[in-house]
């Protein structure tokens, strides 16, 4: 489990940083916002633990855009912001939990290690292959953690696929799924369906190819187009 830990008291930080180590996860540790805001969007983590009166840029400032780009990492406030409209407002942005300074460090743990089990439950949930993941339960495609845009007709023929990665999916399969969508579903629509799909995974890395008689089956590209 990786967590990035926002925090610009130094002594905290340090302290906590060394603690978390020592129950076995991954920690990076940033000073203030800006930064927090361009790892979040650059690297993929489990936890961030945010402070909110952080230099250059405010903690809710960085759930805020983190939400945005649809970044799914459980995220603990760890602030001395503790009026009601300053949690609520941080529960509205996304936050998951809210821990007000000074806090007990059994009940900080605690509240890691559950936040933590959290994603390991949500993460079973996401495929992923190459760039590309799909969130079987909200239906949608990503590639670091930004959306890819994908027509309804498109988006339902191209999951069957996607969440067996590698494996063929037979063409009377991908029919099923789009049941109810196009009625008179014609002989050519999934070969259509799957050409456009082709251009939209094509900057990602990814192909639909066709195993002849059988079905179609997701695949890597030598890279993106």
């Amino acid at each position: 489990m990786r967590i990035l830990l926002v925090e610009d008291n130094r002594a905290l930080a340090e302290g906590l940083s060394t603690l978390l180590r020592g129950s076995g996860y991954a920690v990076d540790v940033v000073s203030d916002g800006a930064s927090a805001h361009a790892v979040a969007a650059a690297e993929s983590f489990d936890l961030v633990i945010l402070d909110l009166n952080l230099p250059e840029m405010d903690g809710l400032d960085v759930l805020r855009a983190m939400r945005a780009r649809q970044n799914r990492a459980a995220v603990l406030i760890l602030t001395a912001r503790g009026t009601p409209e300053e949690r609520v407002k941080g529960l509205d942005l996304g936050a998951d939990d809210y821990l007000i300074k000074p806090f007990d460090i059994g009940e900080f743990e605690a509240r890691v290690r559950v936040l933590l089990r959290r994603q390991a439950g949500l993460r079973a949930s996401v495929v992923s292959y190459g760039n590309v993941s799909l969130d079987l339960t909200s239906r949608s495609f990503s590639s670091a953690g930004m959306p890819i845009e994908i027509p309804a007709r498109m988006n339902k023929s191209s999951r069957r696929p996607s969440s067996r990665a590698g494996k063929v999916v037979a063409k009377d399969a991908i029919v099923q799924s789009l049941t109810g969508l196009d009625d008179d579903l014609s002989p050519n629509a999934i070969e259509q369906y799957v050409s456009r799909l082709r251009k939209r995974l094509a900057p990602f890395g990814l192909t639909v190819r066709t195993a002849r008689g059988i079905g179609y089956y997701l695949d890597k590209t030598a890279g993106p187009e």
